[in-house]
This record gives structure tokens, C-alpha cells and sequence, in this order.
């Protein structure tokens, strides 16, 4: 009958603490971390590639006039290997989101998530996975090429929107991880340093668009990458550090490690 079992299945919840067991919570850590790499090293990746690859542009690019995405536009030289590594950067951004970022700070509750779902829909996830589908048509820095022509073909309009709405998604992102980060015990100090950056972000992003109209949209368009690469990439370390094995082998995270 039902009520023989009560006291044994109510013995074995509660040696169980509400916490995983060691051997799954082990697994978890080490998923966290693997995704946290991998986030961390598409960072890295992300901003050696576009500096790189200002080097092949030819005489006429200019890095403070033209865009980042001028150098995989249809008529760039060796655009492959940015859409390469872009796409690459971009579903690993997307698994660190998801993988790492959501499962660091999912004691923060709900925020995490829709701060994690909404940084892979970010420009630095889904807007990079999608690179090969936001050619521009032209390069500014060949001739004949306007505003009006880079984005006359369905390349130049898919990067003019998802470069807008994706970074405004990332903004976003980042002040819903810092109301995570408020209410997560071990994150609070990361709090206001992140909406700070958001802000900084955000005023680059305002900049870039009064910019572009002085000859410095390629400036201000690679701050937005570099603040927003660095932040992600600090964020990553912060992660492993948090999640490393102490002394004993235990995980320093405070809390139990949820997936």
C-alpha cells in the first residue's frame, strides 16, 4: 500500500538535502567550464580575425572610415575567412550563453534566462552565426559604392538589421544578467560593472550613428565589438574562476550547481 512506503521514500528525499548528487554535480561544473572556454576563446578569435583582416582590405580601406562588415561584403578580398570564423564565433557565443552564462547565474532566477536567451540572439551570437547571410553588396572603399548600393541586395538589408536590433539586444542582455547578478550571492559585485558597460555600449552605439556621417563609423563600430568582446570575455573568466576545483577537489562556487 501507498502509506507503507511513505517513511522510506520520505527518508530518501530528505538525505538527498535538495541538492545533486556529487557525481552529476561534477558533470555539470564540467559542462560550465567547457562552455565557458569556448566562449571565451571565440572572443578572442572574434577580434584578432576583423584586426587581421584589415590588412589584406587594400589601399583605399580605411579602418576608421569602413566597417567591419565591409571586409566580408561581396567584393571584399578573401571575405571567407571572416564568415568563417564570424559563423564559428557565433554559435560558440550561443552555446556559452546558454551552456555557461544561464547555468552560472540561474540562482538569480528568472532574469538569467531571459538575459542569456536574449545574448544569443545578441549581435555576438546569432547575428555573427548569421554572417554569411549579411554580405553587403559593395565596399565603401570601392569606387563607386555608396550607402545607398551596400545595401540595395538582401545581404546589405539583413546586416543593417540585425547589426541595429542586435546590438540593442545585447544591451539589453546585459542589464537582465545584472538583475541576476544582484539577486546571485557570489555575482553582486558584478552588477553595476555590467550595466556600466551596457551604458558604455550603448553611448559607442549612439556615437556610431552620428559618426558615420564624419568618416568615423568604423571607429566607433569597432569600439562596440571591442567593449562588447571584452566584457563577454571577462565574463567567461569570471566564470571558470568560480567554478574551478578547490583543494579538495570541490568546486569554489558557492550553491549548488544546477543544469
Amino acid at each position: 500500500p501507498r502509506s507503507t512506503l511513505f517513511p522510506y521514500t520520505t527518508l530518501f528525499r530528505s538525505r538527498g538535502g535538495g541538492h545533486l548528487p556529487e557525481n552529476r554535480r561534477s558533470r555539470n561544473t564540467r559542462g560550465i567550464r567547457r562552455w565557458a572556454w569556448a566562449g571565451l576563446l571565440a572572443q578572442i578569435a572574434f577580434v584578432a580575425s576583423w584586426g587581421l583582416a584589415s590588412n589584406w582590405q587594400g589601399p583605399r580601406y580605411r579602418t576608421a572610415a569602413h566597417s567591419i562588415s565591409d571586409m566580408y561584403a561581396e567584393t571584399a578580398p578573401h571575405a571567407w575567412f571572416l564568415i568563417v570564423v564570424f559563423t564559428l564565433c557565433g554559435a560558440a557565443t550561443i552555446v556559452f550563453a546558454f551552456g555557461a552564462v544561464r547555468r552560472a547565474l540561474r540562482p538569480g532566477g528568472w532574469t538569467a534566462t531571459v538575459g542569456s536567451a536574449l545574448l544569443a540572439l545578441s549581435i555576438v551570437g546569432l547575428g555573427d552565426l548569421l554572417t554569411v547571410t549579411e554580405r553587403l553588396a559593395c565596399r565603401m572603399a570601392d569606387p563607386g559604392c555608396t550607402a545607398t548600393k551596400q545595401i540595395s541586395n538582401l545581404g546589405g538589408q539583413l546586416d543593417n538589421t540585425l547589426s541595429t536590433y542586435g546590438v540593442l539586444a545585447l544591451v539589453v542582455a546585459g542589464i537582465f544578467l545584472s538583475f541576476a547578478m544582484r539577486r546571485a550571492a557570489t555575482w553582486r559585485g558584478w552588477a553595476w560593472p555590467t550595466r556600466w558597460t551596457m551604458l558604455v555600449l550603448f553611448l559607442v552605439a549612439f556615437a556610431d550613428a552620428i559618426g558615420s556621417h564624419y568618416g568615423l563609423g568604423g571607429l566607433f563600430e569597432r569600439l562596440i565589438a571591442l567593449v562588447g568582446a571584452a566584457w563577454l570575455a571577462a565574463l567567461a573568466v569570471a566564470i571558470l574562476r568560480r567554478t574551478r576545483k578547490g583543494p579538495e577537489g570541490q568546486p569554489t562556487e558557492t550553491g549548488p550547481v544546477q543544469s
